[in-house]
């Protein structure tokens, strides 16, 4: 896969409405009133936004031949009419984390935490999409985008739990919770 490089840039401009953003874990970030999300590096947007976040999106890291497959013969695509609620919770892992090699971190995250196995009783009401930002240097490992429609939003609230619950978020060191409308078409 191509890694495709995706910016959200929080200001003035953006197709997104936020609605809130909440520090779950360590600091937050500025209060703003929209959030564009553009393929690419966002450019004059990212220049004129009160923060951007990059990352890319590329190979599934931890995911087996067998998780993947299951994952997309359910996963919808982005931007569904209908789902018009979203959420980006972008998170850093400790140092401890990535000290781990791939296959201790792999046995945390779906042998133990079961982390795809949950995301897949969500599937097709929360689409989704991860984006890595350690390897560009940003201040996030990992940005995750759901999307998903109003009537879903208890589903979602219940995954974000759930996954919050895990082994693996014990090495989280900081995760923003950021919520989103999106503006009629």
């Amino acid at each position: 896969m191509d890694r495709l490089l995706v910016t959200f840039a929080g200001g003035h401009q953006g197709g997104w409405q936020v609605e809130r953003i909440d520090a779950f874990i360590g600091s937050t970030l500025p209060t703003v009133e929209r959030l564009a999300v553009v393929e690419g590096d966002g450019g004059a947007i990212r220049d004129r936004a009160a923060w951007a976040l990059q990352g890319v999106i590329s190979n599934e890291r931890y995911a087996t031949r067998r998780e993947h497959e299951a994952l997309a013969a359910v996963q919808p695509q982005l931007g569904r009419a209908t789902a018009t609620r979203a959420a980006l919770i972008p998170l850093k892992k400790s140092r401890a984390w990535w000290e781990m090699p791939q296959d201790e971190r792999r046995a945390i995250f779906e042998e133990r935490s079961h982390h795809i196995e949950i995301g897949l009783e969500y599937l097709p009401a929360v689409s989704r999409r991860l984006h890595h930002g350690r390897d560009l240097g940003e201040p996030f490992d990992f940005l995750m985008w759901f999307e998903y429609a109003p009537e879903d939003a208890a589903a979602f609230e219940e995954l974000v739990t759930r996954l919050r619950g895990l082994e693996e978020w014990n090495y989280v060191e900081r995760e923003v919770d950021i919520r989103l409308t999106r503006d009629s078409v």
